[in-house]
């Protein structure tokens, strides 16, 4: 999730100078924007070599760290804000990742596929895997573990003992507040204890 309208979205989530913890920040495009454009400072977490150096040429701090591992290196409360962008569907265990992301930061701020995306619907009723630009994989060789809706993660974050602060979806570069579930491509949530 790069492009600059999706990007501001998400920005504007975060208060000004923030203290960030981006989890799975590939090559570190969202923390850079952040340090830039909302004078935030912070750290990603990324496992991928690759992503790993190309946030060191952008100038972000990042920490190599397998997220299946947990986030027990950080206390409760090191950071302002915690991101978990395009993340929650590569992890084996995402309801520990949920509770982690609120217990390392004052707010957790999470954005996913969504699943039940209407185009994602028609394709499943033709008997296809949908393949979209928030979905690019044939269903063979995706490196996301599940899939999800916007409703599945209010269930599963008030199961964990979560508060959902906010939930809406993103869709060509919009927020959508009415139905995002059917309307939107990406859910995003803002959650806390």
């Amino acid at each position: 999730m790069s492009d600059a309208a999706t990007m501001k979205i998400m920005a504007e989530l975060v208060p000004v100078g923030s203290r960030v913890l981006d989890l799975g920040c590939g090559d570190g495009a969202m923390l850079a924007y952040l340090q830039q454009v909302r004078g935030c400072a912070g750290y990603g977490i990324e496992i991928d070599d690759a992503n790993v150096l190309a946030c060191v040429k952008r100038g972000v701090n990042v920490i190599q760290l397998n997220l299946d591992e947990g986030l027990s290196l950080f206390d409760d409360a090191s950071f302002d804000v915690v991101l978990q962008i395009d993340t929650l569907q590569h992890l084996r265990n995402a309801e520990v990742m949920l509770r982690e992301t609120v217990r390392v930061g004052r707010v957790g701020i999470v954005a996913f596929p969504n699943f039940a995306h209407w185009p994602n619907r028609l394709s499943v009723l033709r008997g296809r895997m949908p393949v979209t630009r928030r979905l690019p994989y044939q269903w063979y060789d995706t490196p996301n573990i599940r899939v999800g809706t916007h409703a599945d993660l209010a269930v599963l974050a008030r199961r964990s003992g979560l508060t959902v602060l906010d939930g809406f979806g993103i869709q060509d570069g919009a927020t959508v507040r009415f139905a995002p579930n059917l309307r939107a491509g990406t859910s995003v949530y803002t959650l806390s204890r």
